[in-house]
């Protein structure tokens, strides 16, 4: 049985500490969370690289990569995510739990320590930021951001996202764009740096079997020296709650085989903090979020007008997306399916077989969620950076207590926003 403790360890910053014996290794993070914004984007998303190649006492990767290997071969990387309007800038590490080092060592604390030094002092050169390391990293960040067109499935969604919002913060990159991340420079990098210290909301996460008190002291310890500020910043995200009269069509012509129909629905302001929330899950658990899906089954199984339909919750902004694959030709067949589908939740044509097959779904996924500590770390970084505190299994048993009547009541409030449709260039033609 896991118990979850959330603390505040200093002002604006916190810890959320999973105590369970479940797992062989200890796994924490840390993550800075902040606005997003077209201006710091990039200059953002590109810190936790530059950060993870070299500290004040490891000045390389080799340094770094031998401090690792004392602590039987642990791992930290780097990473960035977007919850909703929220860009969070994350390290991420995971070493042997004390129980099982053969020498009945303590890991925690100098895995703890090492972590922290990367994060907070980092290797600088004439007092900022290592060129080489920038310059590097900095031509990283662009294939990166390049690189994103070349899944064209991942490519639509984001495509979607931005032009749905597109006078929203929700619309920009996580990496930020590329003529921004070409500016960066090591002392713009290094100021932004230091702003972020400050400013940002700093989340620290563990996972482990170490006592909750030892865990605290040894994050308080590590970290003693992040900026003491009791007015970080605390963003928040924009739910719109109108949708177009009439939706925005954007097309786009690429060398592809198959097109992408991607369509973007407002929830009429429902997000995670909502009371209807659950039931949100519930009908796009119905609609298209699982096999089982009336996407799945009609549109794709049934009609065979794609190669796949599913629709997934941006649940820090309230908006319900759908992404498929179709034959050019199928566009307005396939769109026009879709929205029957919808427009059949909207109804109430929806069979017990239908209801309580998504509900066990979406609850054994939540339950489920414990089994790995990565999902668990992410899951709590969502929750913290939304200022929720409602675990997995508190949020399934609302699912359990979902009616019909209020998937059907959260369907009726659902306004197709944004058509974006990717096809090939001989189509366009």
């Amino acid at each position: 049985m896991s118990q979850v403790i959330r603390t505040e360890l200093f002002p604006g910053v916190n810890l959320t500490a999973v105590h369970t014996g479940k797992f062989k290794s200890n796994y924490f993070g840390a993550a800075l969370v902040t606005g997003l914004s077209r201006d710091t984007a990039a200059e953002n998303a590109l810190l936790p690289w530059v950060l993870r190649r070299g500290s004040a006492g490891c000045p390389d990767m080799q340094t770094v990569s031998s401090r690792l290997d004392k602590l039987y071969g642990g791992a930290i990387e780097p990473s960035v995510t977007k919850k909703g309007e929220m860009q969070c800038l994350c390290f991420s590490a995971s070493f042997l739990d004390d129980a099982y080092a053969p020498e009945g060592e303590q890991l925690l604390e100098p895995a703890l320590s090492l972590l922290s030094e990367l994060l907070l002092h980092p290797r600088t050169e004439d007092g900022i930021f290592c060129r080489e390391y920038v310059e590097g990293e900095r031509a990283n960040l662009i294939d990166r951001i390049r690189a994103q067109k070349n899944d064209k499935r991942q490519y639509s969604m984001m495509r979607l996202g931005q032009e749905m919002c597109r006078y929203e913060a929700f619309g920009i990159d996580k990496y930020g764009d590329e003529a921004s991340a070409a500016a960066i420079t090591p002392d713009s990098l290094w100021k932004r740096y230091q702003t972020l210290l400050t400013t940002a909301q700093v989340e620290l996460f563990y996972c482990g079997s170490a006592e909750p008190e030892r865990v605290q002291q040894a994050f308080k310890t590590a970290f003693a020296d992040l900026p003491v500020n009791p007015d970080r910043e605390q963003p928040e995200c924009e739910l719109r709650i109108t949708a177009p009269e009439q939706p925005n069509f954007v097309e786009e012509a690429l060398d592809v085989g198959q097109g992408k129909l991607a369509m973007g629905l407002r929830t009429d302001g429902i997000g995670v903090w909502d009371e209807e929330y659950p039931a949100l899950m519930l009908l796009n658990a119905v609609f298209g979020g699982t096999s089982m899906s009336k996407l799945f089954m009609n549109v794709r199984e049934k009609l065979s007008l794609c190669y796949f339909a599913s629709s997934t919750l941006e649940k820090f902004k309230g908006l319900m997306l759908v992404s498929s694959g179709i034959e050019f030709e199928k566009f307005e067949q396939a769109r026009d399916e879709i929205l029957t589908q919808l427009d059949a939740c909207r109804r109430g044509e929806i069979s017990d077989e239908e209801l309580e097959g998504a509900r066990r779904i979406v609850c054994t996924a939540l339950h489920t969620l414990t089994d790995s500590q990565g999902r668990m770390s992410d899951y709590w970084l969502g929750q913290a950076a939304a200022g929720i505190t409602e675990t997995p299994e508190q949020l399934a048993r609302r699912l359990e207590r979902v009616t019909k009547e209020q998937v059907v009541a959260v369907a009726g409030r659902m306004h197709l926003d944004t058509i974006y449709f990717l096809k090939g260039k001989e189509a366009a033609q």
